[in-house]
């Protein structure tokens, strides 16, 4: 085996690996197809191993190259994380930083905290990763992560910020045509919006909802947008977060009492990068501004149990 491996190598297997052709691997990374061709053979020959077989429907990756994947990727992550520290040097806060959120929360609360950080730090770029598996901070596939578990690697730095609320919500319009279920037990009679994979958080909260299960879901998707989207367009009965559901004021929340998940808010990032301006100015900057948001969600829960404690007793 050759010890010396280009890294250029390993990324054209990688591209390869992703677009299952020569062709597309090559228009992903801005190279020729004889060039990715080249590279993938050489890759071969130094190692001695078969990574890819040809069939109809293009290369097939071999079990080698299975295995190799994920080293690989964390070659590439590495990679990218020698880019943004090399593109921090200098005076001030500058760079690029790279920060991973799921889905709604990239969506829905991150974009004004993101816009304050850019103003204050006009030189600093900011690549926001929106996907709900966890990205590997010790393995710099991202800088900072927002983090709906608490991390248990010593070598994190992390920052709680508090629970989100989740509860069942649906849209006014869908509650006047369907009426309004008062008990998990109703929701039977509701077309539900859920998930078409379970999640290990979604294994969790299942336990505590009788019925809540994917055979029960008349629209299913994985997406936590598409969910959210689904409940404010009038679809059905779904889940989301309480401080997202106030900005809509069709939007009804629905038995609270019986449901109401918390998620574990923490920003995290690896310990080596607390001393990169960058990298402090936007983890400062993103538990500032969720920290602000699930405060206010705090506040307005405060006031909604006091105006029904008032109700009753007037009645």
């Amino acid at each position: 085996m050759t010890s010396n491996i280009g890294w250029e190598l390993y990324r054209s297997f990688l591209g390869v690996l992703r677009e299952g052709s020569l062709s597309g691997a090559a228009r992903a990374l801005g190279i020729t197809q004889p060039t990715a061709g080249r590279h993938v053979a050489a890759l071969e020959e130094a190692l001695g191993v078969v990574l890819f077989t040809r069939s109809q429907v293009g290369l097939l990756p071999t079990e080698v190259a299975l295995a190799l994947r994920t080293h690989a990727e964390a070659m590439e992550s590495t990679a990218a994380s020698l880019q943004r520290a090399a593109s921090s040097q200098g005076e001030g806060v500058r760079g690029v930083v790279r920060v991973s959120a799921s889905e709604v929360i990239g969506v829905e609360v991150l974009p004004p905290i993101v816009a304050r950080l850019r103003e204050e730090h006009p030189a600093l770029k900011v690549e926001l990763v929106l996907t709900n598996r966890v990205q590997d901070l010790l393995r710099r596939e991202a800088d900072i992560a927002v983090r709906m578990v608490r991390p248990r690697q010593e070598q994190l730095v992390a920052r709680r910020i508090g629970n989100i609320e989740l509860g069942f919500h649906a849209h006014r319009d869908y509650l006047a045509r369907h009426g309004t279920p008062r008990r998990l037990e109703e929701l039977a009679g509701h077309a539900v919006i859920g998930y078409d994979q379970p999640s290990a958080f979604v294994r969790n909260a299942g336990k505590s909802l009788p019925g809540y299960s994917r055979d029960s879901f008349s629209l299913r998707t994985d997406s936590d947008l598409g969910q959210l989207a689904l409940i404010r367009a009038g679809a059905g009965i779904g889940v989301c977060q309480v401080g997202l559901a106030r900005r809509t004021e069709a939007l009804v929340r629905l038995m609270p009492r019986a449901m109401a998940l918390k998620l574990d808010t923490w920003v995290t990032m690896h310990e080596d990068l607390r001393n990169s301006p960058r990298c402090r100015a936007a983890f400062d900057a993103l538990a500032e501004g969720l920290q602000q948001y699930v405060d206010r969600q705090e506040d307005a829960g405060a006031r909604g149990k006091m105006a029904r404690a008032s109700k009753q007793a007037s009645e």
